[in-house]
């Protein structure tokens, strides 16, 4: 039987609310003030990726937080610019860190492309020794670090290795100094694996590969001395060191290479402005031409170098006499009319003579021909001068 509920209570009046009932249902949570807001995510994120992972990462990071941060009003503003700072400041690190490894690599390996259509197997440069031959890309043997493909000497090659030796020590492996060094190690290390330089044909020429600066404080100590034959197609060594030639060939070729040698060394100032430099490149001349004298002295009664030997004797006396004139000049004038009655006082034909009768090549080269004939013009010039000024060289000239 249901009870009817009681009337509402009049004008004015409404029903109290029910009471709650126990055990169940839901309540609003009390007020406990305004709270703050969350911390951007991104902001530690930033800071995290670039100290400990990926700087570039970090900075996409710092931007979105910042972005964030304005929208939504994230904590975390201050620890979104340290991060990007940050990540900046590591991707420009790390940049340059990859850029010196990749230019210290690329120095001895040059890029992939280089690889391709080159007959040989690919050796690194420390692996190379005097005897091999070799091929370039394109026969590019001036390219700073060429990729090198070993092929047997028999077959047509770019290259064939004098020498691999150690570098010396220099301040500074790019400096001129230490190039002019590379340059006389590699030029000797040639004249003593192709002692017969008349032997050589036209075209070849002497190349060397130095460690770079960079390369340098890698610990890149090979100097590779080259002789490049790429101007035309070759096959074949052009070794022929001392243990090819007979005793007295290699001792007069050893002589007469040192004195070219030097004679190929003039300081590179006028005599005018460096006269003492000049004056110590005579007396090495001088010299030079002393240990060649030597050495034909003491073939002197060997069969087959009556004649010539003689004839090569006196011209060496008269242009050391000459060069001893050139070291005690006054002035540089003095001193280049020695020098040019030095050169002229060698005949290139003698020296073709001494040499057929060592049994050695007589095809005179013709850089040698160039420069003969340069010295019998500066020759000529010097004493038309002389003339012409009423005067006549000395009976100690020749």
């Amino acid at each position: 039987m249901s009870i009817p509920p009681s009337p509402p209570p009049g004008p004015g009046h409404s029903w109290p609310p029910p009471s709650p009932q126990p055990g169940w249902g839901w309540a609003p949570p009390l007020d406990q003030g305004p709270q703050p807001p969350a911390l951007n995510g991104f902001a530690l994120a930033s800071l995290l990726s670039g100290l400990l992972c990926f700087p570039p990462l970090g900075v996409a990071f710092g931007i979105a937080a910042l972005v964030q941060i304005a929208k939504k009003g994230d904590r975390g503003k201050v620890l979104a610019i340290t991060g990007l700072v940050v990540s900046v400041v590591m991707t420009g690190v790390m940049v340059f860190a990859v850029g010196r490894f990749v230019e210290g690599v690329g120095s001895r390996f040059p890029a992939p492309a280089e690889y391709t259509e080159v007959e040989g197997e690919l050796r690194d440069l420390d692996d190379l020794k005097a005897g091999d031959c070799f091929n370039v890309p394109g026969g590019d043997l001036f390219d700073e670090r060429p990729l090198m493909y070993a092929v047997d000497c028999a077959q047509v090659h770019h290259g064939e290795v004098t020498a691999a030796k150690t570098a010396g020590t220099v301040d500074d492996p790019d400096s001129e100094m230490a190039d002019r060094a590379s340059e006389d190690t590699c030029w000797k290390a040639q004249d003593e694996y192709a002692m017969d330089t008349w032997a050589l044909p036209e075209f070849a020429e002497m190349f060397y590969y130095a460690p770079s600066r960079e390369s340098w404080l890698q610990g890149d100590r090979l100097l590779l001395c080259v002789i490049g034959t790429t101007e035309e197609e070759w096959r074949g060594s052009l070794r022929r060191d001392a243990a090819m030639l007979k005793p007295e060939q290699a001792a007069f070729l050893r002589a007469a290479n040192g004195v070219e040698f030097v004679m190929s060394r003039p300081p590179e100032e006028d005599a005018a402005d460096a006269l003492q430099k000049h004056q110590t490149w005579a007396r090495e001349m001088y010299a030079a031409l002393g240990e060649e004298a030597k050495v034909l002295q003491q073939d002197a009664t060997r069969p087959g170098l009556e004649t010539a030997l003689p004839a090569q004797l006196k011209e060496i006396e008269v242009a050391r006499a000459a060069w001893q004139r050139a070291s005690q000049a006054r002035t540089g004038g003095e001193f280049d009319r020695w020098w040019d009655r030095a050169v002229a006082a060698m005949s290139l034909e003698t020296e073709k003579a001494l040499r057929g009768a060592y049994g050695l090549s007589t095809e005179i080269p013709q850089w040698l021909e160039d420069n003969q004939r340069s010295s019998e013009e500066a020759e000529a010039g010097a004493e038309e001068s002389e003339d012409g000024a009423g005067g006549k060289p000395s009976s100690g000239a020749v």
